[in-house]
């Protein structure tokens, strides 16, 4: 039997990288994606993977990756990045610029590439899991571009959803609360709070985001979970505000 194949977008480190080697080591066929080979290479850990370099917000880039692909059964569209906490008027453009570069045209142009690829591979269908985030719900203070990104991945999830049910495609968000990867190394830290205190926020392992994910992309196609929240248990969202 062949094995099941994942695409990993962002693959070169945080959530990537965790959840790269959690299918590596179940046995999957892993292609992982990302801009830099090197910290590819690093995740694959001398581990048989496909290494394809890819900035995720360039058309063509995009394009050729999914192209060298021979059969694709899920999409883990992960890449993202955040920008400094800041009031609106205060951020510059270009840095809304580049958040939604990645973010949002990047999550879509990936998505497109799978859902191209799932709806005309033999047998037809497949599974795209979409990186959310607790922002798809509510907000941190100062943080427009990347909320703002990451409502546009909850449109795109609940499109795909709709629209992939004709041809056997999945589509599914994850949404993560504080593992702990560099972009939440502030955390344990202290953290600027909706009442403008700092505090410190409870964190978890990535490990744990890695396995949820491989449980989502194990169910049969028939079963979807459109929305899975995953968090360190204390922190602040269900009381944020």
């Amino acid at each position: 039997m062949t094995r099941r194949s994942i695409a990993i977008t962002g693959a070169g480190a945080g959530i990537g990288r965790a959840t790269a080697r959690a299918f590596l080591e179940a046995g999957w066929d892993v292609t992982l994606l990302g801009r830099r080979a090197a910290l590819l290479e690093e995740t694959a850990a001398g581990q048989s993977a496909r290494i394809l370099t890819c900035d995720v917000g360039d058309p063509d880039q995009v394009a050729a990756a999914f192209a060298a692909m021979p059969r694709l059964d899920v999409l883990f569209n992960n890449a993202g990045i955040s920008a400094p906490a800041a009031p609106i008027d205060e951020i510059p453009v270009d840095q809304w610029l580049e958040v939604s570069r990645t973010n949002i045209t990047g999550m879509f142009l990936c998505a497109r590439a799978a859902f191209g690829l799932m709806r005309h591979q033999d047998p037809q269908g497949g599974r795209i899991i979409n990186n959310g985030s607790i922002s798809a719900h509510v907000p941190r203070p100062g943080s427009a571009p990347y909320t703002m990104s990451k409502h546009a991945v909850t449109g795109l999830t609940r499109t795909l959803g709709l629209d992939g049910r004709a041809y056997n495609i999945a589509c599914a968000q994850i949404d993560i609360g504080n593992a702990l990867t560099d972009m939440a190394a502030a955390f344990p830290k202290g953290v600027r709070q909706a009442d403008g205190q700092v505090r410190v926020e409870p964190v978890m392992d990535v490990d744990h985001v890695a396995r949820m994910v491989l449980h989502m992309a194990d169910l049969p196609l028939e079963v979807n979970t459109p929305f899975v929240t995953i968090m360190a248990r204390d922190m602040p969202y269900l009381g944020r505000g």
